[in-house]
C-alpha cells in the first residue's frame, strides 16, 4: 500500500473516531473479544504453553486474514476505505475522552455513586475503595496509559505494516486486557499475551511520552518525570505515558490503589506535583487529544520513512547491485580477463 494511501484512510479512519467514536453495540473489537472467548473455552488449562496457543490462534489469525484483505485490496480508493475502516475500528480516544469527562462531571457534581459505578468502563480499579480525588486520580492514570494502548500505538503499528499491523495491534491489546492479568485463573494462561502486550507495546509508550512532553504545558516537567520515574512503574509501558502525563500536568500519579480486592503500593510518579484534582481529568483529555493528533501525523510520515526504505533495500540488493567483495569502482565485474588474487 502507497504511503499516501495509507495517510489518506488513516486521517479518515481518525476523522471518523472523533466524529462517531465507538458504536454501543456491534463493535469489531467486542466481536473479536467474543470470539477470543469461545477459543479460550476451547483451550483453557493452568499452563503457559495453552495461553500460548490461545495467544497464537487468535492474534495470529486477525493478522494472517488482514494481511490477505489487503494483499487484495487494488486501487488507492478501496485501500484508503480499508485503512480508513481498520483505524476507525481500532482507535478508542473519543470513547476514552467520552468516559472519562462522564465520570468527571459525576465527580463534581459530588455524586460519588454516579462516578463509582461508571468507572469499571475506563479501568480495573476497585471503586468501592476510592474517593473523590483517588477517581480522579484513577482516571488521570487511565486516560494516560489508554492514548497509548488505544490510539498512539495501533498508529505507530498502522506506520510498520498497514491493516495488518493496525489489527493485529488491537487483537494484542484486546487479548492483553482480557487474560493479561495476575489472578488465580490467568496468571500463567495470560502470561504469553501479557507478555506479547508489553513488546508490541514498547514503541507506542514511548511515542505517547514524548508527544505528551512535546504538547503538554510544561515541556521541561514532562521531560523530567518521565526520565526519571518511569522506569519505576510496574509496567515496562504504562510508566512511560503515565510518568510523561503527570510531569506535563504538573500532578502526582500512583501511590496505593486497589485491584480485584488485592492492594497495590505503586512508586509515585511525578512526587514534586500537587495531588490530582477533577479539574485535571479535563486537561488530561485535551492533552490526550492533543497527542492523538501528533500521532497521526507521526504515523503517516513514518509510513512514508518505511517505504523509502523499503525501496531503497531494493535498490541496493536488486541483481545490478554492486555488491561483495569482487565489486569494482565504475562497474567493472571481475570476468574471467580480469587478474584475481596474488600474482
Amino acid at each position: 500500500m502507497q504511503p499516501g494511501v495509507f495517510g489518506a484512510g488513516a486521517a479518515a479512519g481518525f476523522l471518523g473516531d472523533l466524529v462517531f467514536a465507538d458504536p454501543r453495540r456491534a463493535h469489531p473489537v467486542a466481536a473479536f473479544g467474543r470470539a477470543a472467548s469461545a477459543v479460550e473455552r476451547r483451550l483453557w488449562h493452568d499452563h503457559r504453553g495453552a495461553g500460548a496457543l490461545h495467544t497464537a490462534v487468535c492474534a495470529g489469525t486477525v493478522a494472517a486474514a488482514s494481511a490477505l484483505l489487503a494483499s487484495r485490496t487494488r486501487g488507492a480508493l478501496p485501500g484508503a476505505a480499508l485503512t480508513a475502516a481498520a483505524t476507525w475500528a481500532v482507535l478508542g480516544g473519543t470513547s476514552l475522552g467520552r468516559e472519562a469527562r462522564i465520570i468527571a462531571a459525576a465527580l463534581d457534581a459530588g455524586d460519588l455513586t454516579a462516578a463509582r459505578r461508571r468507572l469499571p468502563h475506563l479501568c480495573g480499579r476497585d471503586p468501592q475503595a476510592l474517593d473523590a480525588d483517588q477517581m480522579a486520580r484513577a482516571v488521570v492514570e487511565s486516560v494516560a496509559e489508554n492514548t497509548s494502548d488505544a490510539v498512539v500505538g495501533a498508529l505507530v503499528w498502522g506506520a510498520l505494516a498497514g491493516v495488518p499491523g493496525l489489527l493485529g495491534f488491537r487483537a494484542v491489546n484486546t487479548l492483553d486486557a482480557m487474560v493479561g492479568h495476575t489472578s488465580p485463573r490467568y496468571r500463567r494462561f495470560g502470561w504469553a499475551s501479557a507478555r506479547l502486550d508489553d513488546v508490541v507495546g514498547w514503541p507506542g509508550a514511548r511515542l505517547t511520552a514524548a508527544l505528551a512532553t512535546l504538547a503538554g504545558p510544561d515541556p521541561a516537567g514532562a521531560w523530567r518525570v518521565w526520565r526519571r520515574d518511569a522506569a519505576s512503574h510496574p509496567s515496562p509501558n504504562a510508566g512511560h505515558a503515565e510518568a510523561a502525563f503527570a510531569g506535563a500536568l504538573g500532578v502526582r500519579l500512583g501511590g496505593t490503589l486497589a485491584y480485584g480486592g488485592r492492594v497495590e503500593h505503586r512508586p509515585v510518579l511525578g512526587g514534586e506535583g500537587r495531588p490530582v484534582a477533577v479539574a485535571d481529568v479535563e486537561r488530561a483529555v485535551r492533552l490526550s487529544r492533543r497527542v492523538g493528533a501528533l500521532a497521526l501525523g507521526a504515523s503517516v510520515l513514518g509510513r512514508f520513512a518505511v517505504a523509502r526504505a523499503r525501496i531503497g533495500r531494493s535498490t541496493t540488493s536488486g541483481p545490478n547491485a554492486r555488491t561483495g567483495p569482487n565489486a569494482r569502482a565504475g562497474g567493472r565485474a571481475s570476468g574471467p580477463g580480469t587478474r584475481r588474487g596474488p600474482r
